[in-house]
């Protein structure tokens, strides 16, 4: 680190000055101020960190304790790309005297692989802006400095992506609970690689959203806002996995609540096969029927009526309302009799066969007397997926649309992109026996101090003194590589 700051002091400075001096001349040029400067500091952060991971390599060469069982091959230059910039540095390459293992003890140090040439902090970049935009996008912000890597390794990435299951700290007591559920359809380019896709109805796919919450309450500009949102979504094709989707949601259900306090689950939604399901996985769960739905179906099946439109709309209502589903039969059946075309017929027939197919789920909804119990999936929808996966033309293998649908989901439960990545990589093991090393930081600093009083004034003599970052590298050396 003093090598890089003593060559910022002699170097970093007088380009500062130089940029300020420029300011100076013309005061409008704002943007070439903030260049010059995050220039010059981004490149002596990247020399701080070059510096940083060598002295821990300089640290494995010299001292043969820190790396018993190794010897030295070779010394390369190498490079990482990190949010800051990209960090050119030197490790060593050495080889395992028993297996025979050739290994760069500094990358199982920082515990990246081999062939890595990007960080965790980068990767986290780009991911939170894949989300939001693009491919392109997502790799032209790998780093602040404007480093970057292509749209088709930000998809390789993507796709291999794995999520968590959703954490809770404790069981809540709540008594009812509500569940809305919707779907997304996704234009696909191919299915598993380009021009598998032959017939047009097997061009979309149906990325599924679940949310669940405790109840609605208003912001403070009098908006209409979910209580303790928490989010569930991706491809679910067959009946199989969307039990495994419905399932995940009955996961978190267990971990967050005390089912036994609750006494209503309802499940809205538009009627969708796959989202009634959920009525019978769910424990205590009551199918709803979207009113925008119902209502949409409605409006079709009388629209075409002219003068007389509000009327049989009124009836229908009113039968919902008296909770009679022979009469809102008959009045369907009467607007059938009336219409001459067999496309407006065809309408009202399908609007027959959604109310009353859902006639149970409209039931519940009039019962339950609950203000909550509404939907707003539609908008969840657009927001949660549309926005970056179908609301513009754009095209999508069927991975590319779980992965990234998940991703929008793990955004929108707030998630933090550095842990998901981290997620992907498993800890590295403990070398065997390493848990008896008594090399901790703390207790060679302890022991740096006993010392120091039992020298008394020798103490201060550099040869028995060693600064306390150099105490944590050694501790770290130790518990990391010893036994590998």
């Amino acid at each position: 680190m003093n090598n890089s700051i003593q060559q910022f002091a002699s170097v970093g400075v007088k380009n500062i000055s130089n940029v300020f001096s420029l300011y100076t001349e013309d005061m409008t040029k704002l943007a070439e101020m903030v260049y010059g400067v995050t220039n010059e500091v981004t490149k002596l952060g990247c020399n701080i960190i070059a510096e940083e991971w060598e002295s821990y390599d300089e640290l494995l060469r010299k001292r043969k304790d820190l790396r018993k069982g190794w010897q030295i091959v070779r010394r390369d230059e190498t490079s990482l790309l990190t949010s800051l910039g990209e960090v050119i540095y030197h490790k060593t390459l050495f080889k395992n005297t028993e297996t025979m293992e050739y290994c760069y003890l500094l990358d199982q140090l920082m515990g990246i692989e081999h062939h890595a040439r990007i960080t965790e902090d980068a990767e986290a970049r780009i991911l939170q802006e894949a989300s939001e935009s693009s491919y392109r996008k997502g790799g032209a912000s790998a780093s602040i400095k404007g480093d970057s890597i292509s749209k088709e390794a930000v998809m390789n990435k993507l796709h291999r992506l794995k999520f968590p299951a959703i954490n809770t700290d404790e069981k809540k007591d709540v008594k009812v609970i509500y569940i809305d559920a919707d779907e997304d359809h996704v234009s696909l380019q191919y299915l598993e690689h380009k021009g598998d896709i032959r017939k047009p109805r097997i061009n979309t796919v149906m990325p599924r959203i679940i949310y669940v919450y405790e109840g609605v309450d208003t912001d403070e500009e009098g908006r209409p806002k979910l209580i303790n949102t928490k989010y569930f979504g991706g491809v679910y094709d067959g009946q199989n996995a969307i039990n495994e989707l419905w399932k995940e949601v009955l996961d978190y259900l267990d971990k967050a609540y005390d089912m036994e306090k609750i006494e209503r689950v309802y499940i809205n939604g538009d009627g969708a096969t796959w989202i009634r399901s959920g009525e019978k996985l769910i424990p205590k769960a009551k199918f709803s029927l979207d009113k925008y739905h119902m209502h949409k179906y409605i409006i079709a099946a009388t629209s075409h009526l002219e003068d007389s439109a509000d009327d049989a709309r009124s009836e229908i209502y009113r039968a919902i309302h008296k909770k009679k589903k022979w009469m809102a039969e008959r009045t369907f059946d009467k607007i059938i009799s009336i219409t001459d075309k067999d496309t407006k017929r065809k309408a009202v027939e399908q609007a027959k066969a959604y109310i009353l197919g859902n006639w149970s789920g409209i039931m519940t909804s009039m019962k339950s007397n609950d203000v909550n119990v509404r939907c707003s999936a539609e908008g969840h929808v657009s927001h949660v997926y549309a926005d970056r996966m179908s609301s513009r033309p754009l095209g999508w293998c069927k991975v590319g649309a779980d992965k990234m649908s998940r991703l929008r989901i793990y955004r929108q439960n707030q998630g933090n992109m550095l842990e998901l990545v981290r997620y992907q990589t498993k800890e590295l093991k403990q070398a065997a026996g390493a848990e008896e090393v008594i090399y901790s930081a703390q207790e060679m600093i302890r022991m740096e101090n006993a010392n120091k009083r039992r020298l008394g004034a020798m103490a201060d003599v550099p040869v028995y003194s060693i600064p306390y970052t150099q105490i944590k590298k050694i501790a770290a050396l130790k518990n990391h590589i010893w036994g590998l």
